[in-house]
C-alpha cells in the first residue's frame, strides 16, 4: 500500500508542479503595473553572500559527522555573477547569544502532503542544540495570502514577549514567503516581535506557471495520499501569478525597521530532480535559471540583503521526500538531498551577527 500510495504522491506531485500545456506562461497583457529588470545588488538590496558563505561553510564542515545530507560547501551554494568576498572574521559556532525562535511559514499545498511526507522535524532539533527554536505555522497549503497573514500574526501574538528586544525571525518558504510579507504589512503589531523576516525560495515576483494553471486544478491536492487539506477557493493561485505579485509590491510598502534577507534558489541543471524537469523544462521557455518553480530574480524582496544562492531545486531548499520516501527518492526526487539543519543555522547565526553589529 505504501508503494502504491508513493507512486500516486509522485505523479500528482509531478502533474500539479509543471501545470497545464500549451498555454502562455506570460500572456499578451497591459493590465500590469510598469516594470524593469535592475541589478539586485545596488541601492536596492544589499549583497551578504560573502559573509553568508563564510558562516555556511563553517557550519557544515562543523556539523558533517551529525547533521544530514552533508555536501561539500562548493557544491552547496552557486556563484553567480560576481560574488563579494567574505570578512575574514572568526565564525563563532557555540551556543546562541541571541536566542530566536524561528516562526516558519510553509509553502503551498502544505498540509496537503504534510501526513504523506511524515517529516521527523530535525530542523527544530538541530536548531535547538544551540539555544535556538523553531514553530510552525499551520497554514492553509490551499489559502489565500490574506488568510494564512492572518494566521502567522495569531502564531507571532501567541509567543511569549522578549523583556526588550525581538527574538522572532519570520522564515517564509516558497508561497509561505508571500503570506510572511503579507502579515507584516497587515498586522503593524507584530513587527516590534519580530528580528527580521528570511525569504527560502520565496515567490516574491510570483511564478509564470501560475498563469497556466487552475484553481480547480490545483484543489485536486485535496485528494494527495494522507491530505488534511481542503479547497482554497480562488485566492492561493491568483497570489502566485506575476502580474498580482507585482502590483502588490507596488502598492505596499515594506517597514524599514525590519530587516529582510532573501536566499535564492539557482540549481545546476543536474541538481533538479527528476519529478520537477517537466516544470523546469517548461519554465525555461522564459528563463532557464529557474529551480522548476520559479525563476531567479524573482525570488528577491525588493530592499533585501540578498543572502544566498542554493544549489539546490524548489523542493530540496525545504521539502524532505528522499528521506522518508526511499523509492520516489531514489526513482523521482533523486536531488532531493540538501543540508537544510545547517541551512538554518547559518541563516540564525548571521541575523544574530548582523543586529549584533547594529
Amino acid at each position: 500500500m505504501k508503494t502504491k500510495n508513493d507512486r500516486a504522491a509522485a505523479l500528482l506531485i509531478v502533474w500539479a508542479l509543471a501545470g497545464c500545456a500549451g498555454k502562455p506562461l506570460l500572456p499578451y497583457s497591459t493590465d500590469t503595473v510598469p516594470l524593469m529588470l535592475v541589478p539586485a545588488v545596488g541601492q536596492e538590496a544589499k549583497d551578504h553572500r560573502g559573509r553568508f558563505r563564510e558562516i555556511f561553510c563553517a557550519a557544515l564542515e562543523a556539523r558533517k559527522e551529525t547533521a544530514p545530507d552533508y555536501r561539500d560547501c562548493g557544491q552547496a551554494l552557486t556563484r553567480v555573477g560576481r560574488e563579494p568576498d567574505g570578512s575574514g572574521k572568526p565564525v563563532d559556532l557555540g551556543p546562541a547569544n541571541r536566542k530566536f525562535t524561528v516562526v516558519f511559514a510553509p509553502g503551498l499545498g502544505s498540509d496537503c502532503f504534510s501526513g504523506w511526507l511524515a517529516e521527523q522535524d530535525t530542523i527544530a532539533r538541530h536548531l535547538r542544540r544551540f539555544g535556538y527554536d523553531l514553530i510552525r505555522v499551520q497554514s492553509g497549503g490551499l489559502s489565500d495570502s490574506s488568510g494564512n497573514g492572518r494566521r502567522i500574526r495569531d502564531v507571532i501574538l501567541a509567543q511569549p514577549s522578549a523583556d526588550q528586544t525581538p527574538d522572532l525571525v519570520l522564515i517564509g518558504y516558497s508561497k509561505g514567503a508571500v503570506d510572511s510579507l503579507q502579515a507584516v504589512v497587515d498586522y503593524p503589531e507584530i513587527r516590534s516581535r519580530l528580528a527580521a523576516v528570511v525569504s527560502i525560495a520565496g515567490a516574491i515576483g510570483g511564478s509564470p506557471l501560475a498563469n497556466s494553471a487552475s484553481d480547480a486544478e490545483l484543489n485536486l491536492m485535496e485528494y494527495f495520499p494522507g491530505s488534511s487539506c481542503k479547497p482554497g477557493g480562488e485566492g492561493a493561485l491568483s497570489d502566485l501569478r506575476p502580474a498580482t505579485r507585482k502590483a502588490w509590491l507596488a502598492e505596499n510598502r515594506l517597514p524599514e525597521q525590519i530587516p529582510f534577507y532573501s536566499v535564492v534558489t539557482f540549481p545546476d541543471p543536474k541538481r533538479i530532480s527528476g519529478m520537477l524537469r517537466p516544470s523546469y523544462r517548461k519554465l525555461s521557455r522564459v528563463d532557464a535559471r529557474n529551480d522548476s518553480q520559479l525563476i531567479f530574480y524573482d525570488q528577491v524582496i525588493p530592499g533585501s540583503y540578498l543572502t544566498a544562492y542554493l544549489n539546490a531545486d524548489h523542493l530540496a531548499a525545504s521539502v524532505a521526500i528522499a528521506r522518508t520516501h526511499e523509492i520516489i527518492g531514489e526513482l523521482a526526487a533523486d536531488q532531493n538531498d540538501y543540508p537544510r539543519e545547517v541551512l538554518f543555522e547559518a541563516l540564525l547565526r548571521l541575523v544574530e551577527e548582523d543586529l549584533t553589529r547594529r
